[in-house]
């Protein structure tokens, strides 16, 4: 058994099986290169089937004292867990020697979130009279009015927007679908932005269907929704660090700040464990106060 093998068929394993996209599975093959590299640097002439724990946890040890911070060292171990688990359950080992190897505690971190008046400024900021000002006006009010990961507004769909309905279908992570209800201010945005911008575009062939372009009628990149959003943030001077995914955490926030059930807003984002849904319940400490005060038999 040898390293490329099995990180090959781990790779499909991963693209087909898992149906993880290209960034995920590039992900957890980089993660488990560490493990490779480190074996070569040790001279520990190893193939998968001959690492030990001990092997595993001086890696652990290496990695941690680069100063690599304890969350990634967390998703490094997750990656390599995942490989031994493939190996396992192909048979290829009978024992994984990752499988007592503890993942350091890392706690929870909460999202960076934005308040309704800043999302409003944000937005409100974006200069219409630019050519590309609408799609950009149009791209910010989707993000937040449908809580989408960055990955999925670019591949969103005109076929799948069902406006008389009030909802988009979204292709989210492992191909995925779900629906999820879209605003009023965004369908109105959205159409603004075919009237003004995407019409007068010479749109490329396979680009047809995709509804958020650039000048060059091809879909848009993750970079470019990023350099948008940091262009605007940085016109507002907003003392917070603001991705695309700030506007997904602060979508989720204010629904369940405003009473939405947690199981709704789970399906909303297209969450598989509730368990990371709830991160969002981060409310402030005179609500819980108040909660305990009105509802628990000992105040």
């Amino acid at each position: 058994m040898n390293w490329e093998t099995e990180i090959s068929e781990f790779r499909n394993y991963l693209k087909f099986e898992k149906a993880l996209s290209d960034n995920s599975v590039n992900a957890y093959i980089t993660d488990l290169y560490k493990l490779v590299n480190y074996l070569k640097i040790e001279n520990i002439d190893n193939g998968p089937q001959n690492v030990t724990l001990n092997h595993l946890k001086n890696l652990l040890e290496s990695i941690s004292n680069t100063g690599i911070s304890p969350r990634t060292q967390a998703r490094i171990i997750s990656g390599i867990k995942s490989f031994y688990k493939f190996l396992l359950i192909e048979e290829k080992i009978e024992i994984d020697p990752s499988e007592l190897l503890e993942t350091p505690k890392i706690g929870r971190k909460l999202p960076e979130v934005l308040s309704v008046e800043e999302i409003d400024a944000i937005i409100n900021t974006v200069d219409t009279k630019k050519p590309e000002g609408q799609r950009n006006k149009a791209i910010l009010e989707t993000l937040y009015s449908c809580g989408l990961r960055v990955s999925e507004l670019i591949d969103l769909k005109i076929s799948n927007l069902f406006f008389e309905s009030g909802f988009v279908k979204i292709e989210g992570k492992g191909s995925k679908e779900r629906l999820v209800p879209i605003s009023n201010k965004a369908i109105k945005e959205i159409n603004l932005y075919f009237e003004q911008y995407r019409q007068n575009l010479k749109i490329q062939q396979n680009h047809e269907d995709i509804l958020f372009l650039n000048r060059r009628g091809k879909k848009l990149s993750r970079v470019m929704i990023f350099t948008i959003i940091k262009n605007i943030s940085n016109e507002l001077n907003l003392n917070k660090n603001i991705s695309p995914h700030t506007f997904r955490h602060s979508f989720a926030t204010h629904l369940i700040d405003g009473g939405a059930n947690l199981r709704a807003v789970q399906e909303m984002l297209g969450h598989e464990s509730i368990i990371t849904t709830e991160i969002y319940t981060h409310l402030d400490k005179e609500y819980l106060k108040n909660t305990i005060t009105q509802f628990h038999p000992r105040t």
